[in-house]
C-alpha cells in the first residue's frame, strides 16, 4: 500500500513522542512492503513563530492531501497570553472543521500491567475497556464569542444533522462492541442538551434497534467513570462534556501519556493525536510517554488506511513491551527505573520486529 501521512509534530513535548510514532510507522511500512510518505509540516505555536499562522496555507494543503494526519501536541505558556490574537488551539479547531471530522474516537482500556500506575483502586479498573465517541466541531468551541471590558459569551449551539451524524458513528461502534451506549448531556438545564436526548435517542431507536440506549447527565457521568467504570461500553457526548470528561477517564488507564485518539468524518482521513497536551515544561527532555502517540499511529492504520492485522502488531507490540516491565515516568512506580521516551519507542519497534521474525 502507498499512502501520504502528513506529520505535525506540534509544540512542546509533540516533536518528541511523534518522533518514536514516525519510527513504527516505518518499521511497519517495511516489515509489511508498504510505503508511506510521512511527510512534515509546521502546526500550531511553532507555525506561529515562523509564519505568523498556527495553520499555514501550506500545511493546511498537505493536510487536504493526505490519506491521514498524525498530530503531537500543541500550544504552551509562550502563546497563551489573554490578549494573544493568534493561538494554536485556534488552529486545531480551524484544522478540524476543513477536514471535517466531527467524531472523535478516545478508547480508554486498562492494560494489566498498569493496574498500579491508576490511583483508582484495581479491583475498580481490572476489565474496563470503552470508547468514547465526542462530537468535535461543534458546541461552545465553535459558537460565536464576544469580549468586553464587563463581561464575556460563548454561545453553545448544536444542529439536529450535527447530532443525527455522530450518534450514528456511537451507534456503528457499538453494534460491533457490546451494543451499549450512553448518551451524555446536561438536558435538566440546557437546551441544546435536550435536542441532544431527544435526536440521540430517535436515532438509535430507528437505526440501531439492536443498540441498547441509556442518557446521563454529565455529572452522573464524571460520578461513575470512577465509582463502576466497566459498566460502560460507548459514551456519547457533545464537544465539551468530552474534552472534560476523557481527561478524567484517562486517570483509569494510569496516565493521560497512554491513551491515542481518532477524529474521523464522512470518508476515510482521519485526524490522530494522543489526547495529551503539549507539557512543554518536560519538552526536549527525552522523558515524555510515547505510547499514546504509537497507539494514535495504529488507530491510522485501522481506520484510514485500513490495515487491520499492522494496526493490531503494534497494539500487541506495545502490550508485550509494558509486560517487559519498561515504564516512562509518568506510569512508574515511585523509585522505580525508569525508560526515556526513545528507549520506550525503540523498545516498542523492536517487539514488533520480533514479532514478524
Amino acid at each position: 500500500m502507498k499512502a501520504l501521512v502528513a506529520v505535525l509534530g506540534g509544540d512542546g513535548i509533540g516533536p518528541d513522542v511523534v518522533a518514536q510514532a514516525v519510527q513504527v510507522l516505518e518499521a511497519t511500512a517495511q516489515l509489511g512492503g508498504h510505503h508511506f510518505e510521512l511527510a512534515p509540516a509546521l502546526f500550531g505555536g511553532a507555525a506561529i513563530d515562523v509564519h505568523g499562522d498556527g495553520l499555514p496555507p501550506a500545511t493546511l494543503d498537505l493536510c487536504r492531501r493526505a490519506d491521514a494526519v498524525l498530530l503531537g501536541a500543541i500550544g504552551g505558556p509562550k502563546w497563551s497570553a489573554p490578549d494573544a490574537k493568534v493561538r494554536p488551539e485556534t488552529a486545531l479547531l480551524a484544522l478540524r472543521r476543513e477536514l471535517g471530522v466531527f467524531a472523535n474516537l478516545r478508547p480508554v482500556a486498562v492494560h494489566p500491567a498498569l493496574r498500579d500506575a491508576s490511583p483508582i483502586r484495581p479491583e475498580v479498573i481490572d476489565g474496563v475497556d470503552f470508547v468514547f465517541v465526542r462530537e468535535l466541531t461543534g458546541g461552545i468551541y465553535f459558537g460565536e464569542k464576544r469580549r468586553t471590558a464587563t463581561d464575556a459569551t460563548d454561545v453553545c449551539t448544536y444542529s439536529v444533522a450535527e447530532i443525527e451524524r455522530v450518534t450514528r458513528v456511537a451507534g456503528q461502534l457499538a453494534r460491533a462492541r457490546r451494543k451499549r451506549v450512553t448518551s451524555i448531556d446536561k438536558s435538566n438545564v440546557l437546551e441544546t442538551s435536550r435536542l441532544w436526548r431527544t435526536v440521540a435517542g430517535r436515532v438509535i431507536a430507528a437505526e440501531f434497534p439492536d443498540v441498547a440506549l441509556e442518557h446521563m447527565l454529565v455529572d452522573a457521568a464524571a460520578m461513575h467513570l470512577i465509582r463502576r467504570p466497566r459498566d460502560f461500553d460507548v459514551l456519547l457526548t457533545e464537544n465539551m462534556f468530552g474534552d472534560i470528561l476523557t481527561d478524567e477517564a484517562s486517570m483509569l488507564a494510569g496516565s493521560l501519556g497512554v491513551l491515542p485518539s481518532a477524529s474521523l468524518g464522512e470518508g476515510r482521513r482521519g485526524l490522530y493525536e494522543p489526547i495529551h497536551g503539549s507539557a512543554p515544561d518536560i519538552a526536549g527532555r527525552g522523558i515524555a510517554n510515547p505510547i499514546g502517540t504509537i497507539l494514535s499511529a495504529a488507530l491510522l492504520l485501522r481506520h484510514s488506511l485500513g490495515l487491520e492485522r499492522e494496526a493490531l502488531a503494534i497494539e500487541t507490540a506495545v502490550g508485550r513491551v509494558l509486560d517487559a516491565g519498561a515504564r516512562t515516568a509518568d506510569i512508574a512506580a515511585p523509585g522505580a527505573k525508569t525508560v526515556g521516551t526513545g528507549e520506550m519507542g525503540a523498545a516498542i519497534v523492536a517487539a514488533l520486529r520480533h514479532a514478524s521474525s
